[in-house]
Protein backbone atom coordinates (compact mmCIF):
# COMPACT_ATOMS: atom_id res chain seq x y z
CA UNK A 1 0.00 0.00 0.00
CA UNK A 2 1.10 3.03 -0.71
CA UNK A 3 1.35 5.93 2.01
CA UNK A 4 2.69 9.64 2.30
CA UNK A 5 5.26 10.45 5.01
CA UNK A 6 3.76 13.01 7.15
CA UNK A 7 7.08 13.64 9.17
CA UNK A 8 10.26 14.97 8.80
CA UNK A 9 13.12 12.81 7.69
CA UNK A 10 16.00 14.66 9.21
CA UNK A 11 19.11 13.13 7.38
CA UNK A 12 17.17 15.23 3.76
CA UNK A 13 17.69 18.77 5.42
CA UNK A 14 21.16 18.54 4.16
CA UNK A 15 19.88 18.43 0.68
CA UNK A 16 19.59 21.42 -0.92
CA UNK A 17 15.91 21.56 -1.25
CA UNK A 18 13.87 19.08 1.31
CA UNK A 19 11.41 17.49 -1.05
CA UNK A 20 7.46 18.83 -1.27
CA UNK A 21 6.54 14.47 -1.04
CA UNK A 22 7.67 12.06 -0.19
CA UNK A 23 5.69 8.59 -0.64
CA UNK A 24 6.17 4.84 0.53
CA UNK A 25 5.60 1.44 0.81
CA UNK A 26 7.27 -0.74 3.74
CA UNK A 27 8.87 -0.41 6.63
CA UNK A 28 9.35 3.82 8.08
CA UNK A 29 11.10 2.53 11.17
CA UNK A 30 14.01 1.58 8.80
CA UNK A 31 14.92 5.45 8.57
CA UNK A 32 15.74 5.29 12.70
CA UNK A 33 18.29 3.09 11.79
CA UNK A 34 21.99 3.95 11.40
CA UNK A 35 22.33 4.06 7.43
CA UNK A 36 25.30 4.02 4.97
CA UNK A 37 24.68 4.65 1.20
CA UNK A 38 26.22 2.47 -1.32
CA UNK A 39 26.11 3.27 -5.34
CA UNK A 40 28.29 2.24 -8.32
CA UNK A 41 28.18 1.25 -12.20
CA UNK A 42 24.99 -0.15 -13.44
CA UNK A 43 27.58 -3.23 -15.46
CA UNK A 44 29.79 -4.03 -12.57
CA UNK A 45 32.87 -5.96 -13.00
CA UNK A 46 33.05 -9.70 -10.99
CA UNK A 47 35.50 -8.01 -8.98
CA UNK A 48 33.10 -5.02 -7.66
CA UNK A 49 30.04 -7.68 -7.74
CA UNK A 50 31.34 -9.89 -4.93
CA UNK A 51 32.80 -7.14 -3.05
CA UNK A 52 29.75 -4.39 -2.79
CA UNK A 53 28.09 -7.74 -1.64
CA UNK A 54 30.64 -8.20 0.68
CA UNK A 55 30.07 -4.85 2.02
CA UNK A 56 26.63 -4.70 2.16
CA UNK A 57 26.55 -8.01 4.11
CA UNK A 58 28.72 -7.38 6.53
CA UNK A 59 27.35 -3.77 7.06
CA UNK A 60 24.04 -4.89 7.53
CA UNK A 61 25.19 -7.94 9.80
CA UNK A 62 26.37 -5.10 12.43
CA UNK A 63 22.60 -3.68 11.88
CA UNK A 64 23.09 -0.70 9.61
CA UNK A 65 20.80 -0.09 6.82
CA UNK A 66 21.79 -0.17 3.16
CA UNK A 67 20.28 2.64 1.30
CA UNK A 68 20.79 2.36 -2.55
CA UNK A 69 18.12 3.64 -5.95
CA UNK A 70 17.37 0.10 -6.92
CA UNK A 71 18.90 0.21 -9.98
CA UNK A 72 20.79 -2.60 -12.17
CA UNK A 73 24.48 -3.14 -11.03
CA UNK A 74 25.80 -2.17 -7.84
CA UNK A 75 22.37 -0.93 -7.05
CA UNK A 76 21.11 -4.14 -7.03
CA UNK A 77 23.80 -6.22 -5.56
CA UNK A 78 23.88 -3.76 -2.36
CA UNK A 79 20.19 -4.62 -1.64
CA UNK A 80 20.65 -7.95 -1.71
CA UNK A 81 23.43 -8.27 0.24
CA UNK A 82 22.16 -6.30 2.97
CA UNK A 83 18.93 -8.32 2.18
CA UNK A 84 15.31 -6.93 1.79
CA UNK A 85 14.66 -6.70 5.73
CA UNK A 86 17.32 -3.87 6.41
CA UNK A 87 17.28 -1.79 3.02
CA UNK A 88 15.96 1.16 1.60
CA UNK A 89 15.40 1.65 -2.10
CA UNK A 90 14.74 4.98 -3.24
CA UNK A 91 13.31 5.06 -6.60
CA UNK A 92 12.61 7.56 -9.77
CA UNK A 93 9.05 7.21 -10.29
CA UNK A 94 5.38 6.81 -8.63
CA UNK A 95 5.46 3.69 -6.83
CA UNK A 96 3.24 1.96 -8.63
CA UNK A 97 5.42 1.81 -11.28
CA UNK A 98 8.34 -1.32 -10.81
CA UNK A 99 11.21 0.16 -12.44
CA UNK A 100 13.26 -1.19 -13.85
CA UNK A 101 11.31 -4.38 -14.51
CA UNK A 102 14.66 -6.59 -14.26
CA UNK A 103 14.25 -5.68 -10.82
CA UNK A 104 10.61 -6.13 -9.97
CA UNK A 105 10.96 -9.55 -7.90
CA UNK A 106 13.72 -7.27 -6.03
CA UNK A 107 11.53 -4.35 -5.58
CA UNK A 108 8.34 -6.68 -4.12
CA UNK A 109 10.72 -8.32 -1.84
CA UNK A 110 11.86 -5.18 -0.38
CA UNK A 111 8.05 -3.76 -0.30
CA UNK A 112 7.29 -6.86 1.74
CA UNK A 113 9.91 -6.79 3.90
CA UNK A 114 12.10 -3.39 3.84
CA UNK A 115 11.30 0.05 2.58
CA UNK A 116 10.63 1.95 -0.78
CA UNK A 117 10.77 5.63 -0.75
CA UNK A 118 9.90 7.81 -3.98
CA UNK A 119 9.24 12.08 -3.81
CA UNK A 120 7.18 11.46 -7.22
CA UNK A 121 2.99 10.48 -7.31
CA UNK A 122 1.66 7.46 -8.76
CA UNK A 123 1.82 6.84 -12.33
CA UNK A 124 5.36 9.07 -12.35
CA UNK A 125 7.68 7.50 -14.91
CA UNK A 126 11.11 7.95 -14.27
CA UNK A 127 12.78 10.52 -16.32
CA UNK A 128 16.26 11.85 -16.45
CA UNK A 129 15.37 14.94 -13.91
CA UNK A 130 13.85 12.11 -11.20
CA UNK A 131 16.87 10.08 -11.43
CA UNK A 132 19.22 13.19 -10.48
CA UNK A 133 16.16 13.83 -7.27
CA UNK A 134 16.69 10.10 -6.87
CA UNK A 135 20.11 10.05 -6.09
CA UNK A 136 20.77 13.14 -4.02
CA UNK A 137 17.88 11.86 -1.74
CA UNK A 138 20.12 8.23 -1.53
CA UNK A 139 23.10 10.41 -0.60
CA UNK A 140 21.23 12.61 1.82
CA UNK A 141 20.57 9.25 3.41
CA UNK A 142 23.39 8.11 4.41
CA UNK A 143 25.93 8.87 7.35
CA UNK A 144 28.79 8.16 4.35
CA UNK A 145 28.42 7.11 0.94
CA UNK A 146 30.20 4.15 -0.87
CA UNK A 147 30.98 4.28 -4.44
CA UNK A 148 32.12 0.93 -5.56
CA UNK A 149 32.85 1.37 -9.02
CA UNK A 150 32.09 4.75 -11.26
CA UNK A 151 33.78 5.41 -14.71
CA UNK A 152 35.04 9.01 -15.95
CA UNK A 153 31.50 11.00 -16.98
CA UNK A 154 29.35 8.43 -15.23
CA UNK A 155 26.08 9.64 -13.55
CA UNK A 156 27.05 8.33 -10.70
CA UNK A 157 29.82 10.68 -9.68
CA UNK A 158 27.06 13.23 -9.56
CA UNK A 159 25.84 11.14 -6.32
CA UNK A 160 29.58 12.34 -5.43
CA UNK A 161 29.34 15.72 -5.55
CA UNK A 162 26.28 15.65 -3.48
CA UNK A 163 28.08 13.83 -0.64
CA UNK A 164 30.79 16.08 -0.52
CA UNK A 165 28.78 19.19 -0.97
CA UNK A 166 26.94 17.80 2.40
CA UNK A 167 30.19 17.24 3.85
CA UNK A 168 30.14 13.46 3.85
CA UNK A 169 33.06 11.18 3.57
CA UNK A 170 33.14 8.73 0.56
CA UNK A 171 34.93 5.39 0.14
CA UNK A 172 35.39 3.41 -3.33
CA UNK A 173 36.98 -0.15 -3.63
CA UNK A 174 40.30 0.22 -4.74
CA UNK A 175 40.92 -1.19 -8.71
CA UNK A 176 43.26 -1.87 -11.01
CA UNK A 177 44.44 0.56 -13.31
CA UNK A 178 42.35 1.31 -16.28
CA UNK A 179 39.53 0.29 -14.22
CA UNK A 180 36.72 2.48 -12.04
CA UNK A 181 38.76 5.87 -13.93
CA UNK A 182 36.07 8.13 -12.16
CA UNK A 183 37.00 6.85 -8.20
CA UNK A 184 40.50 6.50 -9.60
CA UNK A 185 40.63 10.08 -10.66
CA UNK A 186 38.82 11.29 -6.80
CA UNK A 187 41.57 9.29 -5.11
CA UNK A 188 43.94 11.14 -6.81
CA UNK A 189 42.49 14.17 -6.09
CA UNK A 190 42.30 13.06 -1.87
CA UNK A 191 38.33 13.84 -2.38
CA UNK A 192 37.25 9.70 -1.50
CA UNK A 193 38.86 7.23 0.36
CA UNK A 194 39.58 3.68 -0.61
CA UNK A 195 38.91 0.93 1.60
CA UNK A 196 41.68 -1.84 1.55
CA UNK A 197 40.43 -4.02 4.38
CA UNK A 198 36.54 -4.72 5.06
CA UNK A 199 36.71 -5.71 8.46
CA UNK A 200 38.35 -3.00 9.08
CA UNK A 201 36.60 -0.51 7.48
CA UNK A 202 33.59 -1.89 10.07
CA UNK A 203 35.25 -1.09 12.86
CA UNK A 204 36.46 2.37 12.31
CA UNK A 205 32.96 3.23 11.23
CA UNK A 206 30.96 1.47 13.28
CA UNK A 207 33.73 0.73 16.00
CA UNK A 208 32.00 -2.38 15.64
CA UNK A 209 34.31 -6.06 15.29
CA UNK A 210 33.48 -8.14 12.75
CA UNK A 211 34.51 -12.03 13.46
CA UNK A 212 33.38 -15.08 11.58
CA UNK A 213 34.29 -17.24 14.93
CA UNK A 214 30.05 -17.58 16.31
CA UNK A 215 29.52 -18.04 12.24
CA UNK A 216 27.73 -21.58 12.61
CA UNK A 217 27.67 -21.77 9.17
CA UNK A 218 31.38 -20.93 8.56
CA UNK A 219 32.52 -23.67 11.51
CA UNK A 220 30.41 -26.77 9.89
CA UNK A 221 32.46 -25.53 6.32
CA UNK A 222 35.81 -25.51 7.95
CA UNK A 223 35.31 -29.66 8.43
CA UNK A 224 35.73 -29.59 4.39
CA UNK A 225 31.94 -31.03 3.93
CA UNK A 226 30.80 -32.10 0.47
CA UNK A 227 29.17 -29.62 -1.38
CA UNK A 228 25.50 -31.47 -1.12
CA UNK A 229 26.62 -31.57 2.59
CA UNK A 230 26.34 -28.11 2.72
CA UNK A 231 23.32 -27.13 0.51
CA UNK A 232 21.65 -30.14 2.37
CA UNK A 233 22.32 -28.55 6.13
CA UNK A 234 22.13 -24.61 4.94
CA UNK A 235 20.25 -24.53 1.75
CA UNK A 236 19.53 -20.76 1.37
CA UNK A 237 23.19 -19.60 2.50
CA UNK A 238 26.02 -21.67 0.97
CA UNK A 239 25.70 -19.84 -2.43
CA UNK A 240 25.67 -16.67 -0.93
CA UNK A 241 28.38 -17.31 1.33
CA UNK A 242 30.18 -18.15 -1.97
CA UNK A 243 29.53 -15.37 -3.84
CA UNK A 244 30.73 -13.17 -1.15
CA UNK A 245 34.19 -15.11 -1.04
CA UNK A 246 34.15 -16.20 2.09
CA UNK A 247 34.23 -20.19 1.08
CA UNK A 248 34.91 -21.71 -2.25
CA UNK A 249 33.86 -24.82 -4.05
CA UNK A 250 36.66 -27.25 -4.88
CA UNK A 251 36.31 -31.02 -6.48
CA UNK A 252 32.91 -31.21 -4.97
CA UNK A 253 34.43 -29.56 -1.27
CA UNK A 254 33.35 -26.49 0.42
CA UNK A 255 36.78 -24.70 1.65
CA UNK A 256 36.39 -22.33 3.68
CA UNK A 257 38.74 -18.69 2.36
Amino acid sequence: MISKINFKIDELSSMKKYPSELFYIGNTNLLNKKKISIVGSRRPNSYTKEFTHKLASKLSSTNICIVSGAAMGVDTIAHQGASSNNTIAVVANGLDIRYPSVNKNLIIDIEKNGLIISAYKENEKARNYTFVLRNEIVVALGEILIVTQADINSGTLTSVEYALKMGKKVYTLPHRLNESLGTQNLLQKGLIEAIYDIDKFIENICGIKTSSSNDEILNFCRNNPSYDEAMHKFPNKIFEYELEGKIKIENGKVIVL
